[in-house]
Order: C-alpha cells, then structure tokens, then sequence
C-alpha cells in the first residue's frame, strides 16, 4: 500500500507547499511592510535635556598656549603614522605631500602635487597651527572631500607634539 513512490511524493507535497507559502510571505512583505525602522509611537520624555543645560560648559582650550609646551621629542614617534604616505625632505613627496615647512605655507601649495581642493575651501589659506590641529585630528571631518585616508590622531598634546617636532625637523 505504502511504498516510497507514495512517501517521496507526499513529501515533495508539503515541501512544495511550505515554499508556495514562504512565497506568498515574502511578496506580502514586499508589498505592505514599509521601508526602514518602524515609526515610534510613544515618545517619553525622560528629562535628559534639561541635565545638559545645566551643565557647565567646557572650558575653552588655549591651542598656542599648549603648543608653546609641546615637546618635539615626543612628537616624533607620532611621526611613524604619517611617514608611511609623507616625507619630511623639501620637496621629496610620498602618497601625500612634502611636511617640510608645513607652518606658514599656503594650503595646496606645493607645485606639482594634485591636490583634492578640499582643503583650502575648509581650512583657510594657510597651515597654522590652529588648522594643522584640526586638520590631523580629524582629516575627513575638518575638510570634507579630502583624499586623505587617516582616521586622525585623538589625543590633543600628541597632535601639539607631532606639529612641534615638524616644525623642528624642518629648520
């Protein structure tokens, strides 16, 4: 009565009918589900706004101030993560541009070096401390659309260090 013909047959039935339903799932949710997450429908105010406000604010940091402390030496071992696309020689360029001079040059202004253009739009004409500060700190945030990879240096005496010692390499 039974035999595996019967058997393999109703098991192709049921698999063949749980796929038809997987299917029909599946284009339901295509049609009716919206797209992205699911609008709030409760908001609670739970007063964290309000513990901002009556913060204190920040202290304002003297960047000249802490430059005028920066230790050269130190800056030095920062120099291992820019050495991989940069040059401290003049005029002897890697990846990127040469660093030798960096304070007080115009930004973009190594002749024959392609440039993205997206850092003198964002950071002023020339490289100041105060620009090199945020410019390492954050390189895609402080000048959008440059074609600098580096995640930046977070550490605000390291970043001092590391422009001291340029600035010392380059006497």
């Amino acid at each position: 009565m039974f035999d595996t013909m019967v058997i393999t047959k109703a098991v192709a039935g049921l698999c063949a009918a749980l796929l038809i339903f997987m299917l029909g799932r599946w284009v339901a949710d295509t049609l009716y589900m919206p797209y992205g997450p699911a609008p709030q429908a409760i908001f609670i105010d739970l007063g964290q706004d309000d513990d901002v406000a009556e913060a204190e604010p920040e202290e304002e940091i003297d960047v000249m101030e802490m430059f005028a402390l920066a230790d050269a030496s130190a800056g030095a071992g920062q120099w291992r993560q820019c050495r991989a696309c940069h040059q401290m020689e003049e005029g002897a360029h890697g990846v990127g541009p040469s660093l030798h001079g960096i304070l007080g040059r115009q930004i973009d202004g190594i002749d024959g070096f392609n440039y993205s253009g997206a850092l003198s739009e964002h950071l002023g004409e020339e490289w100041t401390v105060e620009a090199l500060n945020a410019f390492i700190e954050n390189p895609r945030g402080s000048a959008p659309g440059t074609t600098m990879s580096f995640s930046g240096i977070r550490n605000l005496q390291d970043r001092l260090n590391l422009i001291a010692w340029m600035e010392a390499e380059s006497q």
